[in-house]
Order: structure tokens, then sequence, then C-alpha cells
């Protein structure tokens, strides 16, 4: 892995505009900047795992231009992923555009000219990963261009979560990286499929988002099969049989899930102030009597007795 930080803090504010210049290009791709001279600010830390880059930065309002020369001399087969986290972006590339909310990923083709521009502060997170990668899994995306998946797409919950993970600090070696990757891939061809029958071509990463939905979910005492069903637009009987071909059942795992989330919070010192009854509603409990007779089945022990580190 290879790590670089830049941030315009540490140059003098005339030379600002040039130094995120050279920062952009080292980290993302080749691109020109359009900005203010006065007050602009910008920090970017990015990554590197062999073919594969990631980045993540904030900044003042600027625009960022691919022009027709620096697409064609660049030599580099790549899509571009963008995570909106703060701020807007306005994306312009092949007679498409559209506004990059918080929350919502955008996937454009790194070999064609393109703007991206940020009205005010702006914080992203980004991808540069090989267009094979991507193609193989979503050739309607080379055909279409670029892609827009808002914040209420199934699949967007978990495709955050391995962009950011990419993009984090935490250390991980090059093989980890290309599996996450290979997912985050896997998770943007669903998210993007033109039609039912290729969302259903990957089931055990349909499962993955099913889990990351849940999870997220685990405090909706109405999170029902019908509701996940709905939300992925798939039948309540395929959803049961994704469960049935991971080993257990959609009631099953989520009674699991909620138990132990209930159990991590009774051990954790930072949430002594909350009341049993308190963290038992906050994961989807809504009968007390039941929350303790299961959690009693499942731990051998009481919640009291677990809170007192008996």
């Amino acid at each position: 892995m290879v790590a670089s930080v830049w941030s315009t803090d540490t140059v003098k504010p005339d030379d600002g505009i040039a130094y995120w210049h050279e920062a952009v290009c080292a980290t993302v791709l080749d691109v020109a900047v359009e900005a203010p001279r006065d007050r602009f600010r910008a920090s970017i830390a990015g990554r590197n795992f062999g073919p594969l880059r990631f980045a993540t930065f904030h900044a003042s309002g600027h625009s960022i231009l691919r022009d027709p020369r620096r697409a064609d001399r660049a030599g580099e087969d790549r899509y571009l992923i963008s995570l909106q986290r703060r701020g807007r972006s306005g994306l312009t590339q092949g007679g498409r555009e559209f506004w990059l909310e918080p929350g919502e990923i955008a996937v454009m083709d790194g070999t064609q000219p393109f703007r991206v521009t940020f009205p005010g502060p702006v914080s992203r997170i980004l991808a540069v990963v090989p267009r094979r990668t991507l193609d193989v899994r979503a050739p309607w995306i080379r055909r279409s261009g670029m892609q827009h998946i808002a914040a209420s797409s199934p699949f967007v919950d978990l495709a955050r979560r391995h962009i950011r993970q990419l993009a984090g600090e935490e250390p991980f070696a090059a093989g980890q990286a290309q599996v996450l990757t290979d997912n985050l891939c896997n998770l943007l061809a669903l998210a993007t499929a033109p039609d039912a029958t290729q969302a259903h071509a990957h089931p055990d990463v349909q499962m993955q988002a099913i889990l990351a939905f849940c999870r997220d979910r685990l405090g909706d005492p109405e999170l029902t099969p019908g509701q996940v069903a709905g939300h992925f637009r798939i039948s309540p009987r395929t959803l049961h049989a994704r469960f049935a071909r991971a080993g257990q059942s959609f009631g099953n795992w989520l009674l699991e899930n909620r138990l132990e989330e209930c159990k991590r919070a009774l051990c954790d010192p930072a949430q002594r102030a909350l009341g049993i009854s308190e963290i038992a509603y906050r994961f989807g409990f809504s009968d007390l009597s039941h929350f303790s007779k299961t959690f009693r089945a499942r731990f051998g022990q009481a919640p009291r007795d677990i809170r007192r580190g008996i």
C-alpha cells in the first residue's frame, strides 16, 4: 500500500490552486482545476493498492475538468466512482448531467471527458478502478455512460461501507483491497442493472446487501420479510430462500442479532446510564417479558446479571 496526504494549508495561499492540481492528479486522475484564488482550501488523503486508488477529500468550492486532451493522453482505462459525503456536486459527461447529493454514488468513465462542479464546501470519497473490473460485471455501464446511484437504492448502504473502508485508515493487504473492490463492483452492478433478471445474477452479494439493510434497522420493531423484500424488489419467497441458502431463517437471524446488540450494549461501560428496557426498545424489542426470556435462553443469564458482570 502507498499512502499520501496533501493539504493547501502547507503552502502559500497564492500557490494553493497549483498545489491542489498536483494533488488531484497524483492521487486520482489527470485533470484541470478551476477555483477562486482567494480563500481556497482543500485537503486529500489517498492510498493505492497496485492499480486501485482510493481517496478522501475536503475542499471549498471549485471545479474539476477532464478535457478531451487529458482523456486521450491518459492511457488509463479506468472508472471513477464517487461517494458524496457533504455538499453537492454537479456532474457532466457524454451529454448527461445530474446533481450528486450526500449519500449518493456516481460512476464516471475515466477515458471520456467530464466536468465536476462543487458550488460550495464539499467532502467526497473516490475510488479509481480498472474498467475491466466493473465491465465484466456491468457491461451496460460502458454502453449507457455515467451512472447515478441514489441514496434510496437497495444496494447503496453496503456500497458506501465498502468505499469508506477502502479509503479509510484501516491497514490491510492488497489482496483484501482487491476482494473489497470486487464486492463493490458487484454491488454497483446490482444497483445499475437495467432489469431484474440481471440483478438476480449475484445472489451472494445481494444477500450481503440484505443483511446490511437489516442490521441498520434492528431497532425497527416493524421490520418484516415483506418490508425487506419490497426494498430489494424481490418476492418474500425469494428473500426466505436467500436466508435458507445461508442456513437460517429471517426470524432467527433477526432475533439473534438483536440479542447480540443488546448484550454488547449491556456490557459497554459507556452505556451504563441506559436502562435495560431502553436498550431492549432500542434494538426492536417491544415486549420486555419476551426480551428477558429469550435473552436468558440465548446467553444463560438474565440481562441484569450480564450488566453486573456476573
